[in-house]
Parts: structure tokens; sequence; C-alpha cells
């Protein structure tokens, strides 16, 4: 069964007034796909999920971050959120193996928007990448070569991670599926028949 995996970023107090230059730095380290075909749209929330967008304007690829936030410039408020939905590379298997655009949408919460969770909104992420379904990160035991292109989409996964803490004041991170479960767990339990990713 699939699930949504996405990784939810508090930023530090002191640094959550600042949210949207965080924003800024989230997309100036994010692995964008390079192709030019790809069109990527950024959306704009006030108050909820539920409410209907404010703007929601596409932006032909290859992505350049200075247009994103060009955009979000004349939409700033504590109850506003953004959006974009983009792409970035990975190894999919369709038939065959090959690397290809998949969809992966970041966004940006206001301390008074309400991010659709179950959470109160004071104590939701700021930022959020939604990776799209797990299985893209997770070996797939009937499907030859798994492991090895599997592991390649995990070492993405992880250098991202690492990139966003080195950019970013986190406080803390959560790697997790839409179902709240612990994706590192579900992961080490998947390639305990298959020994170790080397």
């Amino acid at each position: 069964m699939t699930d949504q995996l996405f990784l939810s970023i508090w930023l530090n107090p002191c640094d959550r007034a600042y949210r949207l230059q965080c924003f800024d730095k989230l997309l100036r380290v994010f692995p964008f796909s390079p192709r030019e075909h790809l069109q990527s749209v950024v959306s704009i929330q006030a108050i909820a999920t539920t409410e209907p967008p404010l703007l929601e304007r596409p932006i032909n690829g290859p992505l350049d971050p200075s247009e994103v936030m060009a955009t979000l410039d004349d939409f700033q408020g504590e109850d506003v959120a953004y959006r974009l939905e983009t792409w970035w590379e990975l190894w999919i298997f369709d038939q065959d193996w090959r690397l290809a655009p998949s969809s992966v949408s970041l966004c940006c919460f206001g301390p008074e928007f309400d991010n659709g969770t179950d959470t109160q909104a004071e104590e939701q992420e700021d930022l959020r990448i939604d990776f799209g379904v797990d299985s893209n990160y997770l070996p797939r035991l009937d499907v030859p070569g798994s492991a090895k292109l599997i592991e390649s989409n995990i070492k993405s996964l992880l250098r991202l991670v690492h990139d966003v803490e080195t950019a970013l004041p986190v406080a803390k991170r959560r790697l997790e599926t839409e179902s709240g479960e612990n994706f590192a767990e579900r992961l080490q339990q998947m390639l305990a028949p298959l020994g170790s990713l080397q």
C-alpha cells in the first residue's frame, strides 16, 4: 500500500517571522528538474487549505526561484500559505527503469494558517516538502535492480534533508508518511530481507 511521504520542518522560534526568506532559501537548495518542457504552479492560499486559492500561476521550466519569490511578495500575512508544485528527478519504474521527473510540492505556512492536519496552527510545521508516493523510495522485491536504483532515490532525499538543515535555521524536522508512519523504520523493515543497501 502506498502512502504520501513528506518532510516537515519547524524553524527556530526567533526565525519564524522570516519564514518567507527561509522559503526562498529552501527553493535555492532544492534540486529542481532542469527539463524545459515541465510546468510548475505557484499557489497562494489564505486562512485554510479548504479555501480557494488567492492566486494560481503557472511557471515554465526550468524553474527560477527568483520568479517564484516575485510572485509571493504581494501576498503576505500570518494566515497565508504558499505552495509550489514542481518536479525533481528520480529513478522511476514503468516497464523499465528510467531517470524521470517526479512531482513534488514545497509549502510555507503562516503561523495562523490551518494546513488541514490535526495539529493546532501554532504547533504545525513552518515548511513542508511533499515527495509524493513513498513507493519511489522503497525497494521492490519483485523488480530486478530495484535496490540499487531506489538507493539512488534515497540518497537524493537524504542529500536534500542535509542541504535544508545546512541552509535553514531548523529547530526540528520529521520525515514521515501521511498516515503518520515513521518512514525510516518502514524502510529498515523492507531492507531486512535484502541485507543493507550497498
